[in-house]
């Protein structure tokens, strides 16, 4: 795997992240291809290419500190896949805030893919996929200063603004100290200044994060949150059934599968969500 995957564990590496929306090189990058090349057919929204809005830094998912350098990652490599399908060869990513997707905001893309859960009130402005995995909410800590159980519930709670956990932890921690960042990287370098003392996020991020942070991070638990994960389409997407149904078809035929335990189990460093602690609340 090429280095720049291993882009967070460090305050300046989640600084670096912190850059405006830009558009990604083209093509696969490192990615295994599976399946029958233009097994569907679909006019996407910026003729010739397949165009992916995204939400960096995402270890394991997009690996990189920019779109520009995307090679790899599990839902990267899932997106060429469906690009491969669609018989497109150019995929373009553009960075955006998890805000922004949530609401709506971005255009002129053919789906967004940032680990997003499904909500009613997100349907009202966008349109999601066929669910593609499930989330759970975990937690990850200073490794010299770890947060228990117990602890949780008074502590200095940092999440990302536009995620489903803000409400959550306001509903279900409601005497922790809550701070909300525009996005992940700044919730880390937070957590690396000690200005919060446990960060909360997708399971799959915690552990991709804990695992590049050179053993200065921890995962301590996770809560589950009962969501499925998917990708958004703008509303009214003409191209929703198509990509459907290769998401669906990825999924049948164990490409997803794979994807997974190539990447985030590389990424993870060995962690398995199955291994985190199920805390209660």
């Amino acid at each position: 795997m090429k280095l720049n995957s291993k882009f967070i564990g460090t305050a300046l590496g989640c600084l670096m992240a912190l850059s405006a929306p830009a558009l990604a090189a083209e093509g696969y990058g490192d990615c295994k291809l599976y399946g029958e090349r233009g097994s569907e057919k679909v006019e996407t929204a910026v003729p010739g290419q397949f165009t992916v809005v995204i939400n960096l830094p995402a270890v394991g998912e997009f690996n990189g500190d920019t779109p520009e350098t995307v090679e790899s990652g599990r839902e990267f490599c899932m997106a060429v896949n469906i690009a491969h399908r669609l018989g497109i060869d150019k995929v373009v990513l553009k960075n955006a805030s998890f805000d922004s997707i949530v609401a709506g905001q971005n255009k002129e893309f053919d789906i967004a893919l940032a680990l997003i859960s499904v909500t009613e009130p997100r349907k009202k402005v966008v349109d999601f996929s066929t669910p593609y995995a499930s989330g759970a909410f975990g937690l990850a800590t200073r490794a010299d200063a770890p947060v228990d159980e117990a602890g949780i519930k008074t502590t200095k709670l940092g999440t990302q603004a536009g995620t489903i956990m803000v409400q959550w932890a306001q509903e279900n921690l409601p005497d922790a100290k809550l701070s909300v960042f525009d996005d992940t990287g700044a919730m880390f370098t937070a957590l690396a200044a000690g200005n919060v003392d446990v960060v909360m996020t997708d399971i799959s991020v915690i552990l991709g994060q804990v695992a590049n942070s050179n053993g200065k991070l921890k995962v301590v638990g996770q809560f589950p949150s009962g969501r499925d994960t998917a990708g958004i389409y703008q509303k009214g997407s003409a191209a929703k059934p198509a990509i459907d149904k290769v998401i669906a078809d990825l999924a049948a035929d164990g490409t997803l599968k794979a994807l997974e335990e190539q990447y985030l189990a590389a990424e993870r460093g060995g962690l398995k969500p199955e291994d985190v602690p199920v805390w209660k609340y």
